[in-house]
């Protein structure tokens, strides 16, 4: 395929399987595990938190197939801003799309800004007196230089993702085999009293945190579906980059969490003064390869972190791309870069917002901030993500679906039940914080904010609703075809 821009400057469609799929890996995998073991650990209070784990997988599975239909049959730029565009148009104009990117412009971000802070504290294993200061600036600097990197064109980026990707497999990799030398069934299989009480308040609050933060970790499966304008073949590639990415990480997730548990006393875990509740891979690798393998590995640690940034920000940047070029968002958005194609002003817009997350994070608790950002994306994204694959079967039936629901409507339901339990014990497991507060303050907000704009652009409510089908007429608004479904 031609690599100059196609004819109606849109994007140009060159990421293939393979490299789709390591961009989602790259995404989920991350720092993430690497982090928030101890926190599961926490939650549960004890090695029953690989629970936590397998019900994200669950999660983040029955919610991808949602992400699989749409994604194949709308390949657009901006992923859930196409879909809710697409399926709410009828009754509330352009509402939904508009307060998806608003709460979009903001979770993604400070998503990418947990794998910064996460960055900086396995740094600290290194360079164990690193202070306050030091951390900040050096965190500051990881984003600049993502952001540099991601100002050239796709194809360039697609080749560092597959080295990133390659990285982040070692890595992982490593830790579970080395904790596979020395692994205790004892330490990974012996559960405190009361473990799997389900009659217990205390199991189902632990059991609501351990799911807030498996999907957290699982986040990223849905990365590919923001830059779909730019992946080949897209009806074929994009349900099978999700499914396989969330497969293949789920496998990863599950050794490398048993194993950890299989070296390290989940007590230490649970010790804020201890290096197993900051850093737990590298002090897997110091108990069982020495201190100069845990340094090595510490340091593709750091190189995974930097490519979930890296790959986060590639996919996010593009939401506000599709909004602006449909004016139900700042018009600025739409310009492309004149040479590279990529949105210019969304990529400088998520990198300042990461900054500014990173510096809150550095001085706040993870697990409350993963709690924070897991409720601002649950209502306008997911819930009503999963209500859009039902209202577009009923409105567009004939909207070409290269990929449809296994199962259907068993997955969606699931994710809807799975995202309402995370939501609705969020403030039980953040005492004195009130996530759902915050989510629903920032909501209104946001309605606020839509009804100013659509009185300034004289749309609904202020009035006519403009329906647009262009999927549901066969045409692809990002120039180039999607190919053959395979």
């Amino acid at each position: 395929m031609s690599g100059s821009p196609p004819p109606g400057g849109g994007f140009v469609r060159r990421v293939g399987l393979f490299q789709a799929t390591a961009i989602n890996m790259s995404q989920m995998c991350g720092i993430g595990p690497f982090v928030t073991i101890p926190l599961m650990v926490a939650a549960f209070g004890g090695p029953q938190a690989v629970i936590g784990f397998v019900a994200g997988a669950v999660l983040a599975l029955a919610d991808g197939l949602v992400w699989a239909e749409l994604g194949a049959a709308m390949p657009g730029s901006g992923g859930s801003y196409v879909y809710l565009r697409q399926a709410f148009q009828y009754r509330t104009g352009r509402l939904m799309p508009f307060l998806f990117v608003w709460t979009a412009m903001l979770f993604i971000p400070l998503i990418m800004s947990t794998g910064v802070v996460g960055f900086v504290q396995y740094l600290g294993y290194l360079a164990p007196h690193l202070g306050q200061t030091s951390g900040d600036l050096i965190g500051l600097g990881v984003i600049a230089l993502v952001v540099l990197l991601l100002w050239r064109g796709i194809e360039n980026i697609a080749r560092i993702t597959a080295v990133m990707w390659a990285v982040m497999v070692t890595s992982v990799l490593l830790v579970i085999v080395a904790a596979a030398t020395h692994f205790s069934a004892h330490l990974a299989f012996t559960y405190p009293a009361h473990a799997f009480d389900l009659g217990s308040d205390h199991f189902w609050l632990g059991f609501a945190a351990g799911l807030t933060i498996g999907i957290y970790d699982y986040l990223g499966y849905n990365t590919t579906a923001y830059m779909a304008a730019e992946v080949k073949d897209p009806g074929r590639v994009l349900p099978r980059s999700i499914i396989y990415s969330i497969l293949g990480i789920m496998a990863i997730y599950l050794l490398l969490q048993i194993g950890t548990l299989g070296v390290i006393d989940w007590h230490r875990m649970t010790h804020a003064d201890d290096i197993a509740s900051t850093s737990v891979a590298s002090a897997v690798l110091e108990k069982t390869w020495g201190g100069a393998a845990a340094d090595i590995v510490t340091v593709l640690i750091l190189i995974t972190a930097f490519a979930s940034v890296f790959t986060g920000l590639l996919g996010g940047s593009r939401v506000p791309y599709d909004a602006a070029r449909d004016r139900v968002f700042f018009r600025p958005y739409a310009a492309l870069h004149p040479r590279h194609r990529f949105p210019m002003l969304g990529l400088a817009t998520m990198g300042v917002i990461t900054a500014i997350g990173f510096l809150i994070g550095r001085h706040t608790d993870l697990a409350t901030l993963i709690q924070l950002l897991t409720t601002v994306m649950v209502i306008v994204q997911a819930l009503a993500q999963i209500v859009a694959v039902t209202v577009l079967r009923r409105r567009q039936p004939g909207l070409r679906r290269p990929y449809r629901m296994w199962l259907y409507p068993l997955p969606g339901i699931v994710a809807f039940v799975g995202w309402c339990v995370i939501y609705g014990y969020a403030d039980k497991n953040s005492p004195g914080r009130h996530p759902i507060e915050w989510s629903l303050a920032w909501l209104v907000l946001g309605c606020a904010a839509f009804l100013v704009w659509a009185r300034f652009e004289k749309v609904w409510p202020f009035g006519p609703k403009e329906i647009s089908e262009e999927y549901l007429k066969g045409a692809d608004p990002d120039v180039e075809p999607a190919g053959s479904p395979g």
